[in-house]
């Protein structure tokens, strides 16, 4: 009952807010540990042709297993600059953007473009007109985040601590009324891929629906 709730909302939304070209993106939203990459992964294994992930730009170094273009585009802070300058981000914030061209691209092939961005960037995308699906996702606490970073043992002290300034705020940032349609608490990985799936199931059934026509 929840869950068709849920969906309802979103689809009310989607019809307040105007048609748009494609499916609608998806935008994924949440602090570095929070799970976000891993939920991808899996939702880009099961629906391999149903979705397409905007690659995100960053000028943190490549984490091991990592590929650039794929995972990310690894880009230096001045190649950063410069497209943001030239105004080729849909958004913008310390640790990511994403080219506006790319949510298109993903469209034009009828897939659900994914988008993980940060909070900023989920602010800056309210004032566009591309109608996403919001969700958050969140770690159980702060103490379970440092311990999930530490594990990587990719981070070195000073970047972990940023990383832990940034998560607070992005957490208490996103308590803002009406700024997600669903948060996750990942505290369990197979749950919260569930309640991910969930929310998006109806703009996968549309999307497969589409293509037989």
């Amino acid at each position: 009952m929840i869950w068709r709730r849920l969906r309802d909302a979103i689809a009310r939304a989607a019809g307040e807010r105007g048609a748009m070209q494609g499916p609608r993106p998806v935008v994924l939203s949440g602090p570095s540990g929070a799970g976000k990459s891993t939920l991808l992964k899996k939702l880009l294994k099961d629906y391999e042709n149903i979705f397409g992930f905007s690659v995100s730009h960053t000028t943190r170094q490549p984490r091991p297993g990592e590929v650039n273009g794929k995972d990310y585009h690894f880009v230096t802070r001045e190649e950063m600059q410069k497209e943001i300058d030239a105004g080729e981000f849909i958004e913008h914030a310390e640790f990511s953007g994403n080219i506006k061209g790319a949510v298109q691209a993903v469209q034009a092939q009828n897939q659900i473009c994914v988008l993980d961005i940060d909070i900023q960037g989920v602010k800056n995308i309210k004032r566009t007109d591309l109608n996403p699906i919001y969700i958050s996702v969140q770690p159980p606490s702060i103490d379970i985040l440092e311990k999930r970073l530490r594990d990587r043992k990719t981070e070195t002290e000073e970047s972990l601590l940023k990383r832990l300034t940034a998560a607070r705020v992005d957490l208490e940032l996103s308590k803002e009324p009406g700024l997600f349609d669903l948060v996750i608490i990942n505290d369990d990985l197979e749950k919260a891929y569930s309640e991910l799936k969930e929310v998006l199931l109806e703009e996968i059934k549309k999307t497969q629906e589409s293509r037989k026509s």
